[in-house]
């Protein structure tokens, strides 16, 4: 997002107080994160010097929006969560019981914190709908997440070996039982899945052609993309996961590497099966690995992807675009 709006020409002053840097899990709960919090809560507290139009508040913070409205001093404030927080810790990750007292917690704070701005913006327009029930806000606004271009350009080349690629958090939004399972059904398929998280134990005891590297930085993560024939979405069977695009999906399709993820009403917002990503049945190894080893035999289809989706990309998600709907949400609060 910032990336986008320096692009349109906006001036963009960052204000920010670091919690998570230098922490892996960043979503474990417990005194030491709710002290680090707390403290980094107080000191966004202290008023910004420079001027500034509007006040954007990014994911996740939604416990950020009393320091913004301090901060703002009667400017308009936009809240981009990309998630809720209800739906992420208790329906998602299971980190809450549902109904409990912490979920109730995380539902109010859901509701105070879309209802603080002055604008809401979602990453699809599924998502937004759900959100804007789920919170009682009024209408909220679309804007796809995409890349950062300076990072992920189109340099994708079919390589020699067929290697599926998976970035990202371990976590069930991201289906990684049935990446594991897809990969047990296709032995004769290369996997190699980059990251870590709440389900690393699943990949204890992972098969011979699934490779697992903990971490690659952000620099790097094009260099794998590149390398990849193609990379992974998402294939959780929640709500959400039918709700959203993650950021490496718009990673992907910008360095023009094939995408392969869930069918999904979000996905379909910006995708087309066969023509520029291969969409699959969330939840179904065996429709993950039978699209996967389709594509390992197609090298025509690999490359048609890779044209499909850096073309979807650019008329749907590209910096200068998604730059130019910023730059006109927040001016139409001015």
């Amino acid at each position: 997002m910032i990336s986008c709006l320096r692009r349109a020409g906006v001036d963009v002053l960052e204000h920010h107080v670091s919690v998570w840097e230098r922490h892996e899990h960043k979503w474990q709960a417990g005194s030491a994160a709710a002290a680090r919090l707390a403290l980094a809560e107080l000191r966004l507290l202290r008023r910004p010097h420079a001027a500034f139009d509007a006040l954007i508040v990014g994911y996740p913070g939604h416990l950020d929006l009393a320091a913004a409205r301090r901060a703002a001093r009667g400017r308009p404030i936009v809240f981009n969560p990309l998630v809720s927080l209800a739906d992420t810790l208790v329906s998602d990750r299971g980190r809450f019981r549902p109904g409990g007292g912490a979920a109730r917690m995380l539902a109010a704070i859901d509701r105070w914190a879309f209802r603080a701005a002055d604008l809401v913006v979602a990453d699809t327009g599924a998502n937004a709908e759900w959100l804007s029930r789920q919170t009682g806000t009024g209408r909220i606004e679309v804007c796809f997440v995409g890349a950062e271009e300076r990072v992920f350009r189109p340099e994708w080349r079919p390589a020699d070996r067929f290697t599926a690629l998976f970035v990202g958090k371990l976590i069930p939004l991201h289906g990684v039982e049935t990446i594991l399972a897809a990969a047990q059904l296709a032995p004769e398929i290369q996997f190699r899945v980059v990251g870590t998280g709440q389900l690393d134990h699943l990949l204890q005891d992972r098969p011979a052609n699934l490779e697992h590297v903990p971490w690659i930085d952000y620099e790097r993560l094009p260099v794998a993309l590149h390398r990849a024939s193609c990379a992974l979405g998402i294939f959780g069977t929640s709500g959400k996961a039918g709700r959203v695009i993650p950021n490496k999906a718009f990673q992907a399709l910008a360095c023009g590497t094939p995408l392969v993820t869930a069918d999904t009403p979000a996905a379909r917002e910006l995708l087309h099966d066969g023509e520029s990503a291969l969409l699959v049945p969330p939840g179904d190894p065996q429709g993950l690995a039978e699209g996967l080893r389709r594509l390992a035999a197609d090298r025509a289809l690999l490359e048609r992807l890779s044209a499909g989706g850096l073309a979807a990309y650019r008329a749907r998600a590209s910096e200068e675009l998604l730059g130019a709907r910023w730059r006109e949400l927040i001016g139409g609060l001015l």
